[in-house]
């Protein structure tokens, strides 16, 4: 019989988690998973629970909550030498993650993907002593996400990113940046950079069409220095898809990157404040196994 560790943020999605926890057991115990139960208490705490899972040797790590949720027990489990398995079921704002892996938002539906579904190892991103499953970035813009207010996104989810964003839109501005790509060098004014494991970011689901999961590369994208209006111009074409059209918009593969700047320059880790630069980003491919829908199995292990 395999063990589960559920660790689940207690406030996501309106606190629904709690009340349809004993159905989420009941369906696991009935496939033959001997299950246990952590509630993070503090920013930080699913770190902790998910390396405990690992030095306690379970099958199984469940992550339930949003993306910040899920990057904490990503951390927990990527530095140790017994990964386990993860399962994701998603309760956040925008589920980015989650999304990206075709993984159903509905609660019983992810507890049957997690029963069902295909263990894929997929590629993580570090950074300086952290972990990151998304997106790591750097520029005014991608202060975005981790500035739009908790109660604002409660309340009205994705539109939140956009709402700050256009509140933000006036203060952009480029930064002197110099990026190593796999040796090769780009040094000038940067609106912002992304540096991306997946192709849902923030909500926009066409920034990277044909991003790999397991291929060892990020997908890097940078936008030199333009006019507000033209930045405008360059986020509407990037809800089409249709941004990489744009020449001030480069897109390159690259398994390891390197920005620094003599500015301050602040770094978003998968939503969240991750420091400012200078930094190193290593692609650390296949690292991590997680359940993944049948669908995207197909499509992504080509």
């Amino acid at each position: 019989m395999k063990t589960v560790r559920i660790i689940y943020n207690p406030t996501a999605g309106r606190e629904v988690f709690k009340q349809i926890l004993p159905d989420v057991l009941i369906r696991l115990e009935e496939q033959g998973y001997i299950t246990s139960v952590h509630a993070t208490r503090y920013k930080g705490d699913a770190v902790d629970a998910a390396a405990f899972a690992c030095e306690h040797d379970f099958d199984i790590i469940i992550a339930v909550g949003g993306d910040g949720t899920v990057s904490e027990v990503i951390n927990g489990v990527a530095a140790k030498e017994n990964r386990p398995e993860l399962g994701i079921i998603p309760m956040g704002t925008v589920n980015d993650f989650a999304s990206a892996l075709y993984i159903p938002n509905q609660v019983m539906e992810a507890v049957d993907n997690i029963v069902n579904g295909i263990p894929m190892k997929l590629d993580v991103g570090y950074m300086n002593g952290k972990y990151f499953m998304n997106i790591a970035g750097g520029g005014k813009l991608t202060e975005v996400s981790y500035e739009a207010p908790s109660k604002l996104k409660s309340i009205i989810g994705p539109l939140a990113y956009y709402v700050k964003g256009i509140e933000k839109l006036p203060q952009m501005t480029s930064s002197n940046i110099r990026l190593e790509l796999d040796g090769v060098v780009h040094e000038g004014q940067v609106m912002m950079f992304l540096i991306g494991l997946t192709n849902s970011i923030g909500g926009f689901d066409k920034l990277v069409p044909n991003a790999k999961f397991n291929d060892g590369l990020f997908s890097v994208l940078y936008v030199e220095e333009v006019t507000l209006l033209e930045l405008a111009r360059i986020l509407s074409m990037a809800t089409r898809g249709e941004h990489l059209e744009h020449p001030k918009v480069h897109y390159v593969k690259a398994r390891e990157v390197s920005a620094s700047s003599y500015e301050d320059v602040q770094l978003n880790l998968d939503g969240e404040f991750g420091g400012v630069l200078p930094a190193r980003f290593e692609n650390l491919q296949q690292h991590l196994t997680i359940r993944v829908p049948r669908k995207f199995y197909d499509e992504h292990n080509k």
